[in-house]
């Protein structure tokens, strides 16, 4: 009787191992699949924040180019100029259509209308107050775009 109970013991040690071992494998698992999860949506968030970087960078280029381009206009007063002009614009724009080859002249005319503004926009700001324009006298110079 004596060896049966050990006997029981043992069996009742042994099952309560298996179920403890089970249940710590199927928590390991659990906690690697929310761990995946975690590492995958962190992956996400960093690339969704890298295309937004590189977004707001695409704009701050465009603004340092639109200045550059407003400079280039003021100068290209002389015919020689003008044709200077021209060029620049053109090298300009097929530098925009390789970045949205998807673009017309239209939609690139109406980014560089609506950065151009801006940049005016900040460069009249630092004028005195007595010869700044009001800013809806630059707006209406704006073309509408789709």
């Amino acid at each position: 009787m004596l060896s049966l109970l050990k006997l029981f013991r043992s069996v009742v040690f042994l099952g309560w191992l298996c179920i403890a071992l089970a249940s710590t494998t199927i928590a390991a698992g659990v906690w690697a699949v929310q761990l995946s999860a975690t590492v995958a949506t962190m992956s996400a968030n960093a690339a969704a924040a890298a295309i937004a970087h590189r977004k707001q960078l695409a704009k701050t280029v465009a603004k340092t180019k639109a200045k550059a381009r407003l400079r280039r206009v003021v100068a290209a007063i002389p015919v020689v100029g003008v044709g200077a002009l021209a060029f620049f614009e053109e090298q300009d724009y097929q530098e925009w259509l390789l970045q949205n080859p998807e673009g017309t002249r239209q939609q690139y005319a109406c980014q560089i209308s609506i950065l151009t503004a801006e940049v005016l926009d900040e460069v009249l700001q630092e004028l005195p107050e007595l010869m700044r324009p009001e800013p809806e006298a630059v707006q209406t110079y704006i073309p509408e775009c789709e």
